[in-house]
């Protein structure tokens, strides 16, 4: 079983900001694979399907981004899922407007719910699929930039990026985090 996080702010004030690049992922699979993300349990919004012959949870915690390792870590236990099957989508300002990245692990940077994630999850070792949102002008500017509404030029490649990033998914679900870094990375 895996467990598909996607990382955002709960309110409809926030849905198209950069900062909700993971629910975008999730909205995107949940749509092509057909799984109804409205089940409510441990804090997230979440569905039961099955891709690629694989079972999963895809999930998007409502605990607004800087505590999503909480919703996260109970869905964990709960369902008894290995670190190895975790997936975590989320917005990163490393990487330019339309890349996406994938990892089999490694650290939070300056993320902050990624920070609640490795915190609550006590790992590093989880799968990230990050998908590139660029950075503001002034380093000061951070919080509005990635809580602003994204201007129409802009949407137009994170929502190929949000396609990438799916597509990405799915492939790890077939054939495995190694060949899908080598395809999409």
């Amino acid at each position: 079983m895996y467990l598909i996080v996607g990382l955002g702010n709960p309110e409809e004030k926030y849905s198209n900001t950069r900062h909700n690049m993971g629910f975008d992922v999730i909205n995107e699979l949940a749509k092509e694979t057909n799984i109804k993300v409205s089940k409510s349990k441990f804090d997230a919004f979440y569905g039961v399907g099955e891709i690629k012959e694989q079972k999963v949870i895809l999930v998007k915690p409502q605990t607004y981004m800087n505590l999503s390792g909480e919703s996260i870590i109970k869905f964990k236990k709960f369902y008894k899922i290995s670190n190895k099957n975790i997936i975590v989508t989320y917005d990163d300002i490393d990487l330019s407007i339309g890349d996406i990245r994938l990892k089999a692990k490694g650290g939070a940077g300056t993320h902050n719910g990624m920070k609640s994630v490795v915190e609550n999850l006590n790992t590093e070792d989880f799968i990230r699929v990050r998908v590139g949102i660029g950075t503001p002008k002034y380093k000061e500017d951070m919080i509005n930039y990635v809580l602003e509404q994204i201007p129409k030029r802009e949407r137009v490649i994170l929502d190929e990026s949000i396609k990438k990033a799916k597509d990405s998914i799915l492939e790890i679900l077939e054939n495995g985090i190694d060949i899908a870094m080598n395809k999409f990375n």
